[in-house]
């Protein structure tokens, strides 16, 4: 049985892991869990040599010595008891001979006995079972027939044809015991830093290692202590906006997550901190979490033209972002999800009113409007001024709405693919239920280059423009990564077009698909 050896370092020590290619995905987490020496609710992470983090999975390139991988355990219960070798040390064990010993045994049973547990059979069957239960309504899911509101999580998601559109029972159950048992984990320094940075990369978070992040945020900005806000009815607001985010490409949790970690980000690149008071901060950091709650993955120029419930309920007045935020309050009615339950009336009106505005100024439609109003008091902006601080809240919101592009390519790159998944997913329901077509969405005129590069030039460049003339230092930080994507897409419509105009080869000629991906192919060994 072929198997594969990765070479790392835990605590500067260095380790290997031999696994069989076809091990399951736990067993690897397990092995190196094992080799971290970690609790079983630690959070691990993997680096590559050139620093970014790669998942844990049976994927994971053979390297050399010479080119280890780094595992740490980035976030960790400090109260719990003596692990690994600690342990071992205080009561007298021989580990290295221990640790031969089941290396011996682990060998054993991945590659020379090779008959899986009776158990584990059972487990299988019970899973495709399920698997099969979700599957039966995947001849629904090309209709698009999913614009109500209603609660029902049977309801299969367009987009992934083995998942509901809501989250199930079960999903949220898992997720949530995960995060409680993560809640009270130390995460390291290093990732606190980290995640202050516009270079976050959340593509190797788990969602339950996400909602310890957002905590993390809450705590480092002092909100716990200013705001009397209880460990627990944090974590129960936490889940239930993890629970009302859907399972669609774009508009999910994780984009929840990086809009709110870009703002998280802002805070600390301007010393925000030292120009706007607690309640402002709290403001646009919890508007950033609730931002898109219970989206469907259709826009508001949808929803206006399908006449859905949510047009009906808004009159056509941003119909999204009302329902983002009547969702978000739903969820702060509740006591035991209420974050703000400590704080007198008058501090309840002012940020009730700081979200609804800041989550009402993410409808693009506003865009122009709210620009427009930011640059004209930028020549004499003033922190002590409210109505100036609510413009820069509102700008502030837009840029880590729309700020992927300011990321590293690696990161960047893939949720511009989520993002035209729902594009594409929209334009084909207008087209099958007679309505007006969006432009920008429709696949068979927008590429991806060319969905990027008038939205980086007109929309984002500007936007992030005036806010780096309030704050000059944003200019390395988010400007600089822009135009590199700028320059990026703009190479890759050309060597589409070009590849458009190559001759027919003998065989015929290429489909459109595949003359994108040659494209793509010939473009990203001389820019990235």
């Amino acid at each position: 049985m072929a198997t594969k050896i990765i070479y790392f370092t835990v605590n500067g020590r260095p380790e290997q892991a031999e696994f069989p290619v076809d091990c399951p995905a736990q067993d690897v987490k397990d092995l190196f869990r094992s080799a971290a020496e970690a609790g079983p609710h630690d959070i691990l992470k993997l680096y590559n040599p050139k620093g970014n983090i790669i998942n844990i999975s049976p994927s994971l390139e053979p390297n050399s010595p010479n080119s280890c991988y780094k595992l740490e355990v980035v976030a960790s219960d400090c109260n719990s008891e003596l692990l690994g070798a600690e342990l071992a040390g205080a009561l007298g064990f021989d580990l290295s001979s221990m640790e031969k010993r089941l290396q011996g045994l682990e060998k054993k049973i991945l590659i020379e006995a090779g008959d899986t547990p009776a158990v584990v059979y059972e487990m299988k069957k019970q899973v495709d079972s399920f698997r099969e239960k979700l599957e039966s309504v995947e001849h629904l899911s090309w209709l698009g027939l999913f614009k109500d509101l209603s609660e029902a999580t049977h309801k299969p998601s367009p987009f992934y044809h083995k998942r509901t559109l809501r989250k199930t029972r079960e999903e949220c159950e898992h997720v949530r015991e995960k995060f409680l048992e993560m809640s009270s984990l130390e995460v390291s320094e290093e990732v606190r830093q980290y995640l202050k940075t516009p270079t976050f990369d959340n593509w190797q978070w788990e969602d339950a290692e996400i909602m310890v992040l957002l905590q993390v945020m809450y705590t480092d900005l002092d909100f716990i202590a200013t705001f009397n806000i209880e460990s627990d009815v944090l974590q129960r607001f936490l889940f239930e906006v993890y629970r009302r985010y859907n399972n669609i490409p774009f508009h999910n949790f994780k984009h929840c997550f990086c809009v709110t970690q870009m703002m998280y980000g802002l805070i600390w690149l301007t010393d925000l901190r030292s120009k706007m008071d607690s309640t402002d901060l709290l403001i646009v950091l919890t508007s950033a979490v609730c931002h898109d709650l219970d989206h469907t993955g259709y826009n508001n120029a949808y929803q206006i033209n399908a006449r859905t419930e949510l047009a009906l309920r808004y009159n056509d007045i941003s119909p999204l972002e009302n329902h983002h935020c009547a969702v978000a309050f739903e969820i702060l009615e509740k006591t035991e999800s209420n974050i703000f339950r400590n704080l007198s009336m008058d501090q309840y009106k002012r940020i009730r009113e700081g979200i609804i505005k800041c989550i009402l100024a993410t409808d693009m439609t506003r865009h122009n409007e709210i620009l427009t109003k930011f640059k004209s008091i930028l020549p004499t902006f003033d922190f002590a001024n409210k109505d100036h601080k609510d413009v820069l809240m509102m700008i502030m919101i837009k840029v880590s709405d729309i700020s992927n592009e300011a990321r590293p390519m690696e990161v960047a790159e893939p949720w511009l693919d989520c993002l035209l998944q729902e594009f594409y997913n929209q334009s084909d329901v207008e087209k099958l239920e007679g309505l007006p077509v969006t432009p920008f969405m429709d696949r068979d005129k927008v590429t991806k280059p060319s969905s990027q590069t008038g939205f980086i030039r007109f929309v984002l460049l500007p936007l992030f423009i005036e806010l780096a003339n309030l704050f000059p230092c944003l200019e390395q930080h988010i400007i600089d990564p822009v135009r590199k994507a700028l320059d990026y897409y703009t190479e890759m419509e050309k060597a589409l077009e070009r590849e458009k105009q190559r001759p027919q080869s003998e065989n015929g000629s290429k489909s459109k698909e595949t003359a994108r991906d040659a494209g793509f192919d010939a473009l990203k060994p001389e820019v990235q």
